[in-house]
């Protein structure tokens, strides 16, 4: 759901982005994660950045204080979604930051759970996008469902369109493909991973992802541990700004990467004319090459 529209504006030639690559720990009180989540915005503001990722999941510290059962755990998560969106609505007003505020269940009517992400815009604007493959722990676990086909769609900013994957989904090709095809330059990856293997799937696809639609991906992940809340047992996170592989970027397709397993942020500046230059005159054009006389995605809804 969007409250509001983004103004149309003329597009930047340089997007500043941000990727947080969040500790989780244990708190007493939800001020505890607040502050947390400020410094990270202040500092991205600090440093000109036009959008800040937070990772899938992290507003699950919420729920540390007492080890509830998985229903439960549910409940109260959900009770504390107004809160958390009133609060990251306001610092990216406040700090004139877009923010992808990673993800976390919420329940919607007739009584699901979905693994709701959520985009706070600088005008005010809030834009809610459900993960579309929840993963089989989070069905097993949280009883989460996957999204609808509403929820494969850009968000219009002032930096122009946006796409949002949810971890798991960003191993599915064909969401990427149609947020492109949309019109999304960035595609923002909030993730959460228990291990390595985890992490290199989503690492591996998100990269596969920037190549094959000659895009910039940026992901964000969780790592430290919340010994108190069911199913988030331990996390493994290398968060990375990705690009494509060509000569206009950088030699191996990363643009800034976090030391893994450390609370940090990576921050990159991602061109749009160097895009476009590698889309119409690139090594290889993987978006104008496509053989639409072969094949094709339909989506439904």
């Amino acid at each position: 759901m969007t409250t509001t529209s983004a103004p149309a504006t003329a597009l930047p030639d340089t997007i500043r982005v941000a990727a947080v690559q969040y500790g989780l720990r244990g708190i007493s009180a939800p001020e505890e994660l607040e502050r947390q989540v400020e410094y990270f915005v202040i500092s991205a503001a600090d440093y000109g950045c036009d959008f800040i990722t937070f990772p899938e999941l992290f507003p699950m510290q919420l729920l540390s204080p007492a080890r509830l059962p998985a229903a439960a755990a549910m409940d109260a998560i959900d009770a504390l979604t107004p809160r958390f969106n009133a609060f990251m609505s306001r610092l990216a007003q406040q700090y004139r930051i877009n923010i992808v505020g990673g993800s976390h269940p919420v329940r919607i009517a007739g009584g699901t759970m979905r693994n709701r992400g959520h985009i706070f815009l600088r005008d005010g604007s809030i834009h809610h996008r459900d993960k579309l493959h929840p993963t089989p722990s989070e069905r097993e676990a949280w009883g989460i469902e996957g999204g609808e086909t509403r929820d494969a769609d850009i968000v219009e900013t002032d930096c122009g369109p946006i796409g949002l994957m949810i971890c798991y989904d960003s191993e599915f090709p064909e969401l990427a493909r149609r947020l492109v095809d949309r019109g999304a330059t960035i595609l923002f990856v909030p993730y959460c991973t228990d291990d390595r293997r985890g992490h290199l799937r989503v690492r591996y696809c998100c990269a596969a992802r920037a190549v094959e639609n000659q895009c910039y991906v940026v992901t964000a992940g969780v790592t430290g541990n919340l010994p108190n809340v069911v199913n988030m047992d331990i996390h493994h996170a290398e968060s990375a700004i990705l690009t494509p592989s060509d000569f206009p970027f950088a030699r191996d397709g990363v643009a800034a990467e976090v030391t893994p397993n450390t609370e940090g942020m990576a921050i990159a500046d991602l061109s749009l004319a160097d895009l476009g230059k590698a889309r119409t005159s690139g090594a290889v054009r993987n978006l104008a090459d496509r053989r639409g006389d072969l094949y094709r995605v339909d989506w439904t809804g």
